[in-house]
């Protein structure tokens, strides 16, 4: 097997230029990050990887042995950490922390670009194994630009001018008005008590590298505005189908002290559960991201 090394390097005003040692994992995105301690790592290194996640979308960085402390600690270096979830208790974890352990229905079993049903989505994800089954358990990410650029351009005038409600109330409805009793999390500097369906663009501009993308996702957008629901589910329907081709995915193996990243702004993902009652606990920490803007402007709220 051929292995290609890339490297990435930031020469902001300040970082040390540092440069990342990175293999692609395909020929449009994802790769996997070589020789990095992600608790000790300089300016230049931590700009590096906010490049190369602007870059290639899903970073994997193998080996990293480390607690909840050290994961928020490396979010903060990236970005603006948010609380662990919108509406999900912590339970037992720091609050930025958001634990999907399989034994208390902790799943992601469907395409989902995370936390879309609110105006601002998280701009980067960070995810570290915890607990890991003998087998199974793998996660797939969507790479919504190449999609985006694949569709013929009828069909790309079309979406470029779409609206899409993203709605949480299925995934998260119950639980917010049952288990929270109405007051979730402090998201935005507010506490999170309401999941009124939001609108974003189907086609995204990615606000640093300025490419399209697919915007929509089965997890939480419920359907397109302004057109009819048997016009909405056609639309969708496509749409999911060609995101989720084999060639616009990648996807992840995991061992113990895996961390992967990627630019929420840019893809969707799944976890695959086919691991039965076996054990699986993963965390996640996610940055705040901006308000999704379309081709043609963001969309009114």
């Amino acid at each position: 097997m051929t292995v290609i090394n890339d490297r990435v390097s930031s020469t902001a005003p300040g970082r040390s230029g540092a440069g990342l040692r990175l293999t692609p994992l395909g020929p449009r995105f994802g790769a996997e990050a070589h020789d990095l301690d992600l608790g000790r790592l300089d300016d230049g290194q931590v700009a590096a990887v906010r490049a190369a996640l602007v870059r290639y979308k899903v970073l994997f960085v193998r080996g990293q042995h480390i607690d909840d402390a050290a994961q928020i600690a490396f979010g903060r270096r990236l970005g603006e950490v948010t609380a662990g979830h919108p509406v999900h208790d912590s339970g037992g974890v720091p609050d930025e922390v958001y634990a999907l352990d399989s034994q208390d229905n902790g799943f992601a079993d469907v395409w989902h670009t995370d936390v879309t049903f609110v105006a601002r989505p998280p701009a980067i994800s960070v995810l570290r194994a915890v607990v890991l089954p003998p087998t199974g358990g793998d996660t797939s990410w969507a790479d919504s630009q190449a999609a985006y650029e694949s569709l013929t351009p009828s069909l790309r005038a079309l979406v470029d001018r779409l609206t899409a409600v993203h709605d949480g109330n299925r995934e998260f409805g119950y639980y917010l008005a049952r288990r929270r009793q109405g007051r979730g999390n402090v998201w935005e500097g507010e506490v999170f008590t309401d999941l009124s369906p939001v609108e974003h663009p189907v086609v995204r501009v990615h606000p640093e590298s300025g490419r399209r993308g697919l915007f929509v996702n089965p997890g939480f957008t419920s359907h397109i505005a302004g057109v009819s629901e048997y016009e909405s589910r056609g639309i969708l329907d496509i749409l999911y189908a060609h995101l989720t081709k084999p060639e616009h995915t990648i996807r992840h193996r995991w061992r113990p002290g895996d961390v992967a990243l990627w630019d929420n702004r840019a893809t969707s993902h799944y976890a695959n559960r086919d691991y039965g009652d076996q054990h699986r606990v993963m965390h996640r920490i996610t940055l705040r991201g901006d308000v999704p803007v379309g081709p043609v402007g963001p969309v009114s709220r």
